[in-house]
Parts: structure tokens; sequence; C-alpha cells
């Protein structure tokens, strides 16, 4: 696989995105191919990809949804979220869900590509991106606009924790509303799929902690539906319900 390859998809996918017709609309393949696409190398530093055109999370940043067809689309996707009551955390453990970053989780895109899937993530959405000496995956300095917060970093790989990779829908969160009682493959891959990750600021993402969007969303007002809806493409992907507070939460950001 070229991992410097670009993966967009045009008006093609926008326009399927928009139609919103179930699964299928949602462009998910459960079973996944390995390896398929990559990264975009040079992604933008500021705005990023609007979620109802990225489908499978393969493109960078969370770009605003403005328009009234795309917010109309957004509650579309964010009404076919089941809803159920929080569970407990009992037994939930970050190793329930494979070791942090695996490469392995088959069904994922990006999955075996010979990159860990933090580098995948800096290299999807940064810009200006430094690797290692003698490699093409360990990203040490990039531009990256967090969309959580509308900053534009310039990150250093001294200064890690700056940028920190947030799991959208939350593991523990998935743990208390059905993730526990998945098999351990399932687990990996939501762990690892794109779709449900984003590299941010990492004061954001230690606020957001394990947070539903009944109680936390981006302190970046015109990016929340954007969220909402990312939230709910994972859910849906994943059949992964959410509580009534969170969905109703989900739907006022994008006017409903």
């Amino acid at each position: 696989m070229n991992r410097h390859g670009v993966v967009g998809r045009g008006a093609a996918v926008l326009l399927a995105a928009l139609l919103l017709t179930g699964c299928d609309g949602l462009g998910i393949d459960e079973g996944g191919a390995e390896g398929d696409g990559g990264p975009s190398r040079g992604a933008p530093a500021a705005g990023g990809t609007s979620p109802l055109a990225n489908p499978r999370g393969t493109e960078p940043g969370l770009a605003a949804l403005v328009t009234e067809q795309e917010r109309a689309a957004a509650r579309e996707l964010i009404g076919k979220v089941d809803t159920k009551g929080r569970g407990p955390r009992t037994g939930y453990d970050r190793d329930e869900y494979g070791y942090a970053w695996m490469d392995t989780a088959d069904g994922v895109p990006l999955a075996r590509n010979g990159c860990d899937t933090r580098n995948d993530l800096l290299a999807r959405d940064g810009k200006e991106l430094a690797f290692r000496d003698g490699s093409d995956c360990v990203v040490v300095a990039m531009t990256i606009h967090d969309p959580y917060t509308g900053r534009t970093i310039e990150w250093r790989k001294q200064d890690a924790a700056e940028v920190q990779i947030d799991h959208v829908v939350p593991l523990s969160y998935s743990w208390q509303m059905g993730a526990a009682r998945w098999d351990e493959a399932k687990r990996r891959r939501l762990a690892n799929d794109p779709l449900n990750l984003l590299p941010v600021e990492g004061r954001a993402n230690s606020a957001k902690s394990d947070s539903g969007p009944a109680s936390w969303l981006p302190p970046s007002k015109p990016v929340r539906c954007s969220y909402a809806v990312r939230f709910a493409q994972v859910a849906v992907k994943y059949e992964l319900p959410v509580t009534g507070a969170d969905k109703r939460i989900m739907l006022a950001q994008c006017g409903g």
C-alpha cells in the first residue's frame, strides 16, 4: 500500500453520505480491507473534512456543518442511534481493547500498514510533517489544527502530550453501553478505527475524559454538530446505543 497516497473520494462520497440510508449509506464495511487507504500527507492545518463526506474516517479533521442540507442530514443520521441507560463501569480495563495503538486490529482502515495507529492519525491530520530519521512513519514534528478548540498547534514530539488522540466514543463509555459483551476483536476495531479517532489538544482531551455529549462538548461551538455526527457515525457502525440525554444533546447541536 502506498502510505503517501491521497484517499479522497470527491463529490460521489459526499452525495452518498448525504443520502444516509442506513449502514450502506454510511459506507460501512464491517469486514474492511487490511491496509485499505492511507492517510493524506500534508493535510490542511485548519478546517478539515466534513464528517458527512468522510464516513470511513480516513480523511483529516472535522469541518463544521453550516448548510441546512448538511444539518438535516446530520439530524437524520443521529436519529438512527439507539438509546439505553448507561451501565456500570465494572470490569472495564483499557487492555480489554488490545494494547494501545496496535497496527493489527483487523477490519479497520490503515490496519497492518506497518505504522501504529497513533502515527497514522498524526499523519492523517497534520501538515508540514517531519519524520524520525530513517522512518516514513514516526512523526516528530507537525502543524495541526485542533477541531475541539479551533487552535492551530505547532507540535514537537518532545512535548508529546500537547496533542493527544481522542476516542470520540470513549472506550469506557462504550464498555458501559454494551461493549463489555463484545468479543475482543470488535473492541480492538473500535479502539483503532480512524472513524473514532481525532488528534486534539491534550487539555481538551483530558477535560472530556469518558464523557458522553450530554456531559462534554467541544469548546469550539461551530464544530459541535460535526462532533455529534461523528459520535453518531461510530455508534451506528458498531451498533452501540447512547443514553437518551446524549442523543437529545446531539440532535440539539444540529438544530433538532
